[in-house]
Order: structure tokens, then sequence, then C-alpha cells
């Protein structure tokens, strides 16, 4: 092992900026002068700042010339001690990030005929190395790569070598280190080599679907690939497995159905499938019982080897994931990856840190890495590297696996022009499709107008965020478990259910809203994240089951009715429980899988969500694309505490209907009469416990009674 004795340190800091620290113990600290060692001459360095630090003397001293990276230089002071002059901050400046950008598209490993070419972007490093193994158990053997021009490092294999094992060596500040590609295709079991394959070969190939019309023309489903197929009872026999998605008629115990043939009956247009990319928190072998969401990620190009049935197959990972987007593409249900740029795991032994040590992860005013995402690092969007593989990876995704959108998790801790250059760079691939983010504002060293984050959605067009002021105001905090929203009973919100109802735009004159578009709104009441609905109403309400799925039907039909994206979590319209564990991330999968036997006993709850989505498909006046149309054509009113009205007036040309009346009443009381527009015969479309697009009855009579708890669609 090799041993490093520095007596003093060397760090550059900027191209022609050296900061050096010399303890005290070492000769007290002082040298008058030091000289830098570059081919065979020394050159003497301007010093032009001393500062006493606790324990040593910093100074700093200039150089008359920009230094040249990727060489190995030796500082000398007064005492004619040496020592190696270390990448320092350097990395972290402009003009470096200028000077290496690297704007070509071949990052990785490109397969040309018989003929692998390797690239790989480290410009602090002095040596890089490609190991190469046959995937049996060969010995590996480590060829020398050549530097090229933007800190680029390049190795052309010329025999065919598809399906064999990679990973990197840099030699960076004295020391070696192994990393895998971070643009790695596929990895081996374990994650722990990288593997040559070309995915364009691999069957089926995946196209998107064409996206609808607008955003708020879907409606999003969430979904976990464990949970949706591990029950026994899920009818699906690649249970917790990608392959789970290509059984096409599966059915529970009692004949009802399940898997992908419960989605498409469900009516939902897009699933958003939690991270499908390789992660930690599992392991690949089929034995580990351990769970893991995916939010732990590793090589965000390489498909999880727990989801796969052959994980030590790096081309069969990927057939099965392709296999599991194209059949979900076969019933026209489109697929939303949930994305995790904003980290990784672990940023000491990630492979970003080992190829450019500092650069791609943000570090605060003190130097230190910044925790905004709250698991020890924040990954720095705003470096056009760091922009550059997100980018990469969203366009791989995109061509590769024929995706149809993306959720980006924490999206706050990535800055404005990095989101807007994604959105931009999807819209050359696949003009209008999906990208929405998780807007919190969160604590990253970027300038407040520099985030990502929900205070400038109007930066951010085209993106649509998660509205957590639809979420409390419904359903009530999800960080105060007894705060209670206007779907569970709590009145005097009947302002802010106005405004969430209408997209969040601000309907009124003078009223500045959250988004300046519906689009940008994705409306929802319960996610992965959090305790779901069900399990917080059973926590801070004393009532009885019937009076809770009445409350959280009525939460899902104003996600469902409100302008805006709806979204929904995977089991939500079934009432879905956790058994009251609030973070899941982690816990058995026996509390986070879907259950199908309580699929079945609710049905008829089903059926009625069902029907609200047919509803919202059926008249483009409940998804107005442009504010103005919703300014112009909705009037709101809350007659009473704990009940509000939306009328929509004047709509038939964006369907078969001229009016639609929306009534949501959270009250418990059942002797409310509400008073219907005189000369005009209405049809109801839904009462709160059925809903059918052609009408349940027609309503007779000036009033209508309204049930406690409750909500209403009628037209004319």
């Amino acid at each position: 092992m090799l041993v490093i004795s520095r007596q003093y340190e060397a760090f550059l800091d900027t191209l022609n900026m050296i900061t050096l620290i010399l303890p005290y113990t070492y000769h007290g600290g002082q040298s008058r002068r030091f000289s830098l060692l570059k081919d065979g001459n020394e050159i003497p360095l301007e010093v032009r700042e001393r500062i006493p630090l606790d324990d040593a003397m910093k100074y700093t001293a200039l150089l008359a010339e920009n230094l040249e990276l990727g060489r190995t230089y030796t500082i000398k002071d007064e005492h004619n001690t040496e020592t190696d002059l270390q990448i320092g901050a350097v990395i972290r400046t402009e003009e470096f990030d200028r000077h290496f950008y690297y704007d070509g598209d071949d990052l990785g490993v490109t397969l040309q005929g018989d003929r692998a070419v390797f690239k790989v972007w480290s410009p602090t490093a002095v040596e890089v190395k490609v190991k190469l193994k046959p995937p049996h158990g060969e010995d590996a053997v480590q060829h020398t790569m050549e530097r090229t021009a933007k800190g680029v490092w390049e190795l052309t294999v010329s025999e065919n070598i598809e399906g064999w094992h990679y990973t990197f060596l840099t030699c960076i500040n004295l020391i070696w280190n192994e990393l895998v590609d971070p643009y790695a295709a596929s990895v081996s079991f374990n994650s722990e080599w990288g593997c040559v394959v070309d995915p364009d070969k691999i069957t089926p190939r995946c196209s998107s679907l064409q996206p609808l019309p607008s955003p708020v023309d879907a409606v999003i489903y969430e979904l976990n690939v464990r949970d949706f197929s591990s029950a026994k009872e899920s009818g699906m026999k690649f249970k917790g497995k990608f392959l789970a998605f290509t059984e096409k008629e599966t059915v529970t115990p009692n004949g009802f159905s399940s898997g992908i043939r419960y989605l498409k009956e469900l009516g939902i247009t897009h699933v958003e499938l939690l991270p499908v990319n390789d992660f930690d928190g599992v392991s690949d072998d089929p034995a580990d019982n351990r769970y893991n969401w995916g939010y732990n990620p590793l090589y965000f190009n390489a498909p999880e080897g727990s989801y796969s049935m052959n994980p030590a197959d790096p081309a069969e990972r990927i057939r099965e994931l392709k296999s599991a987007i194209h059949s979900l593409h076969e019933e026209n249900i489109r697929v939303i990856l949930d994305v995790v740029y904003n980290h990784v795991f672990v940023k000491e032994t990630s492979s970003f840190e080992k190829l450019v040590p500092g650069y791609f992860f943000r570090h605060d005013e003190n130097g230190l890495p910044s925790n905004g995402t709250g698991v020890g690092n924040d990954f720095a969007s705003e470096r056009l590297m760091a922009r550059k593989f997100i980018k990469d990876s969203i366009r791989y995704w995109l061509l590769r696996y024929g995706v149809d959108g993306f959720r980006f998790d924490l999206m706050g801790i990535l800055d404005v022009t990095t989101m807007n250059e994604i959105r931009e760079e999807v819209d050359r691939i696949l003009p209008g499709a999906i990208v929405i983010g998780e807007g919190w504002d969160l604590n990253t060293p970027l300038a407040p107008d520099s985030k990502a984050n929900l205070r400038n959605a109007n930066s951010l067009r085209g993106i649509g965020q998660f509205n957590d002021c639809f979420r409390d105001t419904v359903k009530g905090s999800t960080f105060n478990l007894h705060d209670k929203g206007f779907a569970l009973g709590h009145g005097n919100l009947e302002e802010k259910v106005e405004a969430v109802l209408t997209g969040s735009i601000g309907i009124k004159d003078g009223d500045r809203g959250i988004f300046i578009e519906p689009a940008q709104s994705v409306n929802y009441v319960e996610s992965h994240d959090n305790h779901t609905l069900w399990d917080k109403m059973k926590a801070c309400l004393e009532e009885d089951d019937e009076f809770l799925m009445k409350r959280q039907k009525l939460a899902t039909s104003m996600v469902l009715l409100s302008q805006g994206i709806p979204f929904l979590h995977a089991g939500q319209e079934f009432f879905r429980t956790k058994q009251g564990v609030e973070n899941s991330y982690n816990s058995p999968v026996e509390i986070n899988r879907i259950d199908w036997l309580r699929r079945e006993r609710h049905e008829e709850d089903i059926d009625y969500i069902r029907g609200l989505i047919a509803i919202r498909k059926s008249h483009s006046a409940f998804r107005f694309k442009q504010p103005d149309l919703i300014r112009k054509h909705t009037s709101v009113h809350h007659p009473a505490e704990k009940l509000v009205t939306v009328h929509y007036r004047d709509v038939h040309p964006y369907g078969p209907w001229n009016e639609l009346l929306l009534i949501f009443h959270s009250g418990e009381n059942s002797d409310v009469r509400f008073p219907l527009p005189k000369g005009k015969s209405w049809t109801m479309l839904s009462d709160g416990k059925k809903a059918k697009v052609n009408g349940l009855r027609e309503l007779n009579g000036d009033s209508l009674g309204l049930e406690g708890i409750c909500s209403y669609v009628i037209v004319r």
C-alpha cells in the first residue's frame, strides 16, 4: 500500500494560484520562498498572502501563467523540502468549467463493429486505465488510456468484447482509485463492474408513445416495481420483478383483475415508476429480503439488478426493463421514470468523486460538502459537466428505452438553468413529454432565484411541480400527523380550496397564484412519501371506517376534478395502508406491497374512481390548458363552511356539456340543500358513491340534498 508522507501541502486552487499549508511543527510554519519544479526548471512563486491558522500558516502564491493539468508537479520551499502539488479548489472555478467542458456524446463505451471505444472525463488525473475482464472468471487486464482534449481519456480495443466487464482506474494526487463508469449501460452482479453492452441490439425495441396534447390530460399513477406484484394474491408469477408488467391477464384469487390489466381498466394514462436504475440498499441476491424504494442511486443508466430474474446477466436486465416498458405501451399506458439526480448514495465512494474529486458535488462557503438533500451530498448541477451528465442520461432513457417522461426527485436541489435545458432536451426528442419534480426549497448553496423550486415556478415553464398547497389544503399537513385539511373536516379553508381546485394560478383580479399555467400544478394528497391518507386519518380521526372512506373518496375526487395534473398513489383508490408506518423506504415488503385482497373488497370504490377518471377525460373543461380559459369560464363559490362549488359555464366547445357544476362538501351533516339554477335540467354524473360518464340520473326540482362528506358532478 502506498503511504504518502507530506511535511507540508500545496494545492492548485485556480489555474495559476497555489495555496500552501505549513504546519507550525514544520519550521514554525515559516518559509520565505517557494518554487514550482517543471520540466527540469525551477519557477519562483510570487507569495501574495500569509494567513495564520490555528495549527498552520497558510500562504497563497501566484504563477505567471496557467498550469496545464494532467501532469504531476512538485513544489519546493526555502528549506529544499519538496511536496507534490495537489488538485485543490481549481475544479470549482468557472475557468476550469469552461476550459474542460466536453460536448461530445460518446462518453462511456461505444461499440463499433468488432471494436470498442472507451472514453471517460477526468481532467485532473495524470493517468487513467481501463481494467477489462471476460465475463466468466478469467483474469482482468489493464490498458493505459490516452489523454485527449478537454480532459477526456480514450482507449480503442480492436476486438469484439461485447459482454465483458470493465472498470476505470484514475491516478489523482498520487492516489489510484477504481470506479465503475458512471455512463455504464449495465452493471454486473452487485454492481461491481460496468458491462460492455449495446442496448440498441437488445429487443424489444422501445419507442415512446405520442405525448398527450397537454400534461393536464394525464392521470399519473405512482408505482414501485416490487410493490406491484410481490403479494402472493397478485396473480403474477414474476413477483417483484420487471417482468410482472408483461403479464397481461392476471387476476386475484376471486377473479378480480390485477396487474397491468387492472391498470388498464382503471383508466390511468401514465405509470410513474419509482427508481428503476441501479441503487443500493438491497443486493442482487434473490435471498436478500431487504427492501428499498430506490433513492440510493449508484449507476444512473443501468437497470436495477434486484428487479431482474437474472441479475448476473447485464443484457438480461436491459431486456426485462425494456419488455416492461413495451408491455405498458401496448396497453397505451405511458411510462414516467422517477429519477434521482440530486444526490448519490455515498459521495466518497461514488464514481463521480473518483473521477474528479470535489467537482460533481456542491460545497458551502467553508469548502464543506453541502447537505440540502439530507443524505450527505448535493449534486452540483450548475457545473457544466455535471449538468451534461444529467442531460445525457435523460437523453439516454428517451432514446434507448422509449420512456414518456420524468419525475425529478428533490428537484429543488437542481438549478433553474439545468431544468430548463432538460425541458428543451426532452422537447427536441419527444415534444410535450411530461417533466415534473419536487420543487421544495432546500438548504443548498445556490442563489435563491437559481433553485428549481416552487418559488421560481415562473422561470420553469413546461415543468410541473408537486403542489404541496393542494396536498395540505385538502388532506392537512404531511409533517403534522394531526393537522386536518378540508376533506378531513377542517372548516374555514374554503378560500384555499378555491385556489387549488382552479390550478393554483389565481383566478381573481389581483390574485397571485403559485403557478402561471395549470400544467405546472401536480395535484395529489398521497405519494410513496409519508403516511398514506388512510393511515393519517386512522391516526388523527376518531371515526369509523365508513366515514374515513367517504373522506378519502372526497379527497381523491378533488385530485381528479381539479385543474392541473392529477396524481394518484398506487392503491389510494382502495384505501392503501402501510400499517401506520410513516416512512417505509426500507420497511419489509410486507408493509409496502400492494394488497390485492384489499382491492377485491373495494371493487365498488374502485369503480367510482374509474368513473371519475372517465368523466375527467370526457370533457376538456375539467383540464383547461390555458390559464385564461379557467378565468373565463369558471366561478367558484363557498356558500357555507365546508362547502365549495365550481361552476363552468359556456364550455360546450370543449366537450358534450355546456355547464358543469362540481360540489365538494366536507361537513358531516346531511340536511344541507343546495339550490340548483332555475329553469335548467341537470344530469348527475357522480354522487360520491358512483360515477358514470353517461349519467346516473336526471335531477328534478330546484335544489339538491347534499350528503355529508361527499362530492358531486352534475352537468347540463
